[in-house]
């Protein structure tokens, strides 16, 4: 048998039985039904919703792009997508550097490194509803920890000025949020060949010049999963804000979400609700892709042999 006829054969065996490495269409058909009918459909339903004016009673009545100009005229609106990206950016410079040591700390072999974890893991646990009630009541001025520390700092309300508000939501979401993220860093750290150490070692390289220039160069793809996890959780976070400050004092914390629960069910007016909706999905879909292009993310390839 011929060279020539042998490639036949074996191209004619791979187009009748597809393998891993090329599977047919049906393979992810189910998976694009799941997403037209749970994402594509209620996204556009959303974008119908911001061009008509609806009360969620009576039929919507189509009014075109009134919602949008009115969106754009809206100074309250405004300071909201600003105290938006102020506790995003906040919460990114907080949870980041945190959750890379307390990751690669947990993935070594430290003593009593098990229980240690089990224990700053422990806010994981915890609802997003429970851990803010639980910080307002420490936080109250009257009965909690400024009641009993007033000799140190003072007649003071943590929650009672704009700046110390935003400090509390970035320390509260930070201390809820960081044990998720030092586990992505933790697994990514073990993954780590140890063989890339001991050649450091050898070299003579130190544990902060291994970690500067083994670990973290090691975790880049880990960062930016990181981090889009943490901005869409930062463009979406309602219930922290809710329930702990309520955006107050006033306004001054007052979210991009918590502006579109008070329009929609404080206000009943659900199609400028769903004008804020629209525009943030457009704000936290541009954050992920411009984070992707800055980061090489598009970029990356699998250090895992045949992937």
């Amino acid at each position: 048998m011929t060279s020539a006829r042998l490639v036949r054969n074996r191209r004619a065996r791979d187009r009748a039985a597809p393998t891993l490495e090329r599977p047919g269409v049906g393979w992810a058909i189910p998976g694009l039904v799941f997403f037209l009918v749970f994402a594509v459909a209620p996204m556009v339903g959303v974008l119908y919703l911001s061009l008509t004016n609806w009360d969620g009673l009576n039929a919507p009545q189509f009014t075109g792009l009134a919602n949008w100009s009115r969106f754009i005229d809206d100074g309250q609106i405004w300071q909201s997508t600003l105290v938006t990206g102020v506790l995003l950016v906040g919460n990114i410079a907080v949870q980041a550097p945190v959750s890379i040591l307390l990751g690669v700390w947990s993935a070594g072999h430290q003593r009593n490194r098990a229980v240690l974890s089990a224990v700053f893991f422990l806010p994981l646990l915890l609802s997003t509803a429970a851990t803010a009630v639980m910080w307002r009541q420490l936080l109250d001025p009257n009965f909690g920890v400024p009641a009993k520390l007033g000799a140190l700092l003072g007649d003071t309300n943590p929650l009672g000025t704009r700046n110390g508000a935003i400090v509390c939501l970035i320390i509260v979401t930070s201390w809820q949020f960081v044990p998720f993220h030092s586990l992505l860093y933790q697994g990514a750290a073990r993954a780590i060949p140890n063989t890339l150490y001991q050649a450091a070692e050898i070299d003579g390289a130190g544990r902060v010049r291994q970690f500067i220039h083994i670990t973290l160069p090691q975790l880049r793809n880990t960062m930016v999963t990181s981090t889009t996890f943490m901005v869409i959780g930062g463009l979406t976070a309602f219930d922290i804000v809710l329930l702990l400050t309520n955006g107050g004092p006033g306004t001054d914390t007052s979210i991009l979400p918590f502006s579109m629960y008070q329009t929609a069910f404080r206000t009943y007016d659900y199609g400028y609700a769903s004008a804020i909706a629209s525009f943030l999905l457009l704000l936290a879909t541009g954050a992920s892709l411009a984070l992707m292009k800055i980061s090489g993310y598009d970029k990356m390839t699998s250090t895992l042999e045949g992937l």
